[in-house]
């Protein structure tokens, strides 16, 4: 079992990272129409060879805005479809080939030799493909360690589990809840369905009892999405419920006809219930699968026509939460569960990015209040807020830091471990940005207490700079919703102005002081505040820097 599920995570890690940044792209550009969210899902899924992956991504890509509820209900339903791609592997080359015909392991050694062609490549993404090539072997051969471990059960144990099996519909659902505790204890779907092909090969369980254990692994890999959603907004709750919903729906549904369905594989497979013959174990694994297919592909086309009604029961499960206030610290978009799928997590970095540069942009704002103020009241309410938001701004820089550093020592790949430096390089700048507006608000609260006080000019002076800043905050924030297409150009024109208007007030201000046209406090106070916007333009322009370099190195 060890060597099967470090095969599943070898293989998984391995594709996510050869094909992670299109996955990303495919999944955050599914609309609302089910069929686009269906194909995307059963294709990730099928890539990555994890549904619970798959699942997690979609609640966390919900959660960041990044996917509908109506999408994310489709890309969950296509992953149920994806996740029997493992069943057919395992049906087809991974059981019934026995030590002794001398071609078990042929298969595994073909692959094995196939993939160091990949691993000793220059290029990462072949390497990347070799490492999911040899994932692939170790799978198939942890199937055939599996096999053949297995003992033989007494005669007592195998009377005793047939005896479960003649309770009726009871005992179909005995197994349904079995099957459901088995998954949540592996923790994979791949892994319990392994054991269920096992067991069923070994003549251990009869074949209805079977199809219920596949339907209760169904329902038991629901719970790492559940888990995971207890960090997101309301969105990732939803979209974590709406698997659930879809999965108790399809075994609701599945059960009526249970028995139709049920003899109808067996027909179709010509199986009988007959534990103790070898043809019937032979073919148990295949029947098993097709059942595992018919069930998730089944349940989807049926199911996919009543998301909308999925959507309005997973609203009245959680219902809207009254908003909490703009000035309470919270993560977005970030989930730290999501690490189990480090190369997958950066889409969700970059929108808390996003939501970083927003509160950057609001407590900006805040500047001019502090000079307008009518009464002390007024001055010390707008003080109380810039120190509110650099609290924040410490606190997401502190928390993105520590999100992105847990991802890069993760097995990522190279672009995935540039883009981190990036990220840290920008929330670092943004921290400043924030660190430098609170800086400018606590001089204007030491020259109201000093009773310091600016003529029309100077306070003229300073509202250009402040706009001028704020231009460029403004170019900042758009090249963070889209680090392809950066436009530096613009940056550094609104970092030119910044400067040269800086070069000039200092000029001036020089010149006052010889003349003596305002005294040493106003001097300092006013020379303190255009340097500080000046300083904030450089933090600005540093974040367009960051991502014009994370684009460059990508494209050599």
């Amino acid at each position: 079992m060890a060597v099967f599920l470090f095969a599943m995570k070898l293989m998984s890690e391995g594709l996510q990272k050869f094909a992670g940044s299109k996955m990303r792209h495919w999944l955050s550009k599914i609309t609302g129409k089910p069929l686009s969210g269906i194909l995307a899902g059963a294709g990730v899924t099928a890539a990555i060879q994890s549904s619970t992956a798959t699942t997690v991504m979609v609640v966390g890509f919900a959660g960041a805005g990044l996917l509908t509820l109506g999408g994310a209900v489709a890309v969950v339903m296509g992953a149920n479809i994806g996740t029997t791609i493992t069943a057919w592997i395992i049906a087809l080359f991974g059981l019934g080939g026995g030590a002794s015909d001398g071609i078990s392991f042929s298969l595994p050694m073909l692959l094995g030799t196939i993939s160091l062609f990949f691993i000793f490549s220059k290029k990462s993404k072949m390497q990347y493909l070799g490492q999911t090539i040899i994932g692939l072997c170790l799978l198939l051969v942890g199937m055939e360690l599996l096999e053949s471990a297995i003992p033989a059960l007494s005669d007592d144990v195998v009377h005793t589990i047939s005896t479960w099996s003649h309770w009726g519909f009871w005992s179909v659902l005995l197994f349904i809840v079995v099957g459901a505790i088995l998954t949540i204890i592996l923790q994979t779907s791949a892994a319990m369905t392994a054991v269920i092909l096992l067991m069923a090969s070994q003549g251990w369980i009869e074949f209805p009892m079977a199809l219920a254990l596949v339907m209760g692994q169904n329902l038991g890999t629901t719970l790492t999405a559940q888990v995971v959603a207890m960090t997101t907004g309301t969105t990732g709750k939803r979209a974590a419920r709406a698997h659930l919903v879809f999965n108790v729906a399809g075994v609701l549904f599945c059960l009526v006809l249970f028995s139709p369905i049920c003899n109808g594989i067996m027909g179709l497979t010509r199986i009988t219930d007959d534990l103790t013959d070898p043809l019937n174990q032979q073919r148990y694994p295949l029947a098993i699968t097709i059942f595992h297919t018919f069930f998730n592909v089944g349940t989807t086309v049926i199911l996919a026509f009543f998301i909308p009604q999925i959507v309005k029961i997973v609203e009245w499960m959680v219902p809207d939460k009254k908003e909490e206030g703009e000035e309470e610290f919270r993560l977005t978009y970030i989930e730290p569960n999501l690490l189990s799928t480090a190369e997958l997590n950066l889409q969700s970095a970059k929108s808390e990015i996003e939501e970083f540069s927003k509160r950057v942009l609001r407590m900006y704002t805040f500047l001019p209040g502090l000079r307008t103020a009518k009464d002390d009241e007024e001055f010390d309410a707008i003080m109380q807020r810039v120190a509110k938001y650099e609290s924040i701004t410490d606190r997401m820089e502190m928390e993105i830091s520590k999100f992105l550093t847990r991802v890069a020592s993760g097995d990522v790949s190279e672009h995935a471990s540039e883009r981190v430096s990036t990220m840290l390089r920008i929330i670092d700048n943004l921290e400043s940005i924030g660190d430098t507006v609170y800086q400018i608000a606590m001089t204007r609260q030491t020259k109201r207490e000093d009773a310091v006080h600016f003529d029309a000019g100077l306070n003229a002076n300073l509202a250009h700079m402040s706009e001028l800043v704020q231009k460029a905050l403004d170019v900042m924030d758009r090249n963070l919703h889209d680090y392809d297409h950066v436009d530096l150009d613009a940056a550094y024109a609104a970092e030119h102005e910044i400067n040269a208007y800086r070069n000039r007030l200092r000029a001036q201000h020089l010149d006052a002081l010889k003349l003596g046209v305002y005294d040493y406090a106003i001097g300092n106070a006013y020379s303190s505040l255009y340097a500080l916007y000046e300083k904030l333009g450089d933090y600005v322009i540093n974040v367009s820097e960051a991502i014009d370099g994370s684009r460059k190195h990508t494209e050599d």
